[in-house]
């Protein structure tokens, strides 16, 4: 394995290895000798990709950013026409991310952005720019169920969305399950009502 991502090009090699760090141990608490050690490159190599740590942490989050958006839109792609099915998609997208995760710890922006808080950080940009993003395709998908307050509708989603995130951080720190009440049901019961509203 180790011989096999050695032929990888640095820069994927970096940021495997960052990825890996930064999800397992935190942002802040992986130096960049670890990932240098785990990418089996020199400090030149990482200072050619990145103008430091804190565009590599840019970097990964942008690439996790990017994987989401791919499993989102595709599982959108299988929703086809169905507005109730749409609206639910951010749910199996998860639930689809979540089964390719080998470890289980939770959101990765959720942790990120714990530790990334000034506005000034390349980071930052990624982190604002998912919720932006997924704050308006919820709207758009919350309005294409005919709900009455589509708005309304898309808060509820997001906040249902937030939880499930949150209950998948405690369940990665050994917190306590939560409630067996898969959230997917209480999505699709938010846009019965609302679609009944409408």
């Amino acid at each position: 394995m180790v011989e096999e991502s050695a032929r990888a090009p640095a820069r994927t090699r970096l940021l495997d290895a960052a990825e890996e760090l930064f999800y397992e141990r935190g942002i802040a608490a992986t130096g960049v000798d670890s990932v240098l050690r785990r990418a089996h490159v020199a400090p030149a190599t990482l200072y050619a990709h990145f103008a430091g740590k804190d565009h590599l942490v840019a970097a990964y989050l942008q690439r996790r950013h990017e994987r989401w958006w791919d499993v989102w839109d595709d599982v959108l792609e299988r929703c086809g026409d169905d507005p109730v099915r749409r609206a639910l998609s951010v749910f199996d997208a998860l639930a689809e991310l979540g089964s390719r995760s080998r470890t289980g710890r939770g959101c990765a922006f959720l942790g990120a952005a714990v530790e990334i808080t000034d506005p000034d950080h390349p980071a930052h940009a990624w982190l604002v720019t998912g919720n932006r993003l997924l704050t308006d395709r919820l709207r758009e998908l919350a309005a294409g169920t005919g709900a009455l307050d589509a708005d309304a509708l898309a808060a509820e989603l997001l906040l249902l969305y937030d939880g499930e995130l949150a209950a998948g951080r405690r369940r990665a720190t050994g917190g306590s399950p939560p409630p067996s009440v898969a959230v997917r049901d209480l999505a699709a019961a938010a846009v019965d009502r609302h679609r009944r509203a409408g």
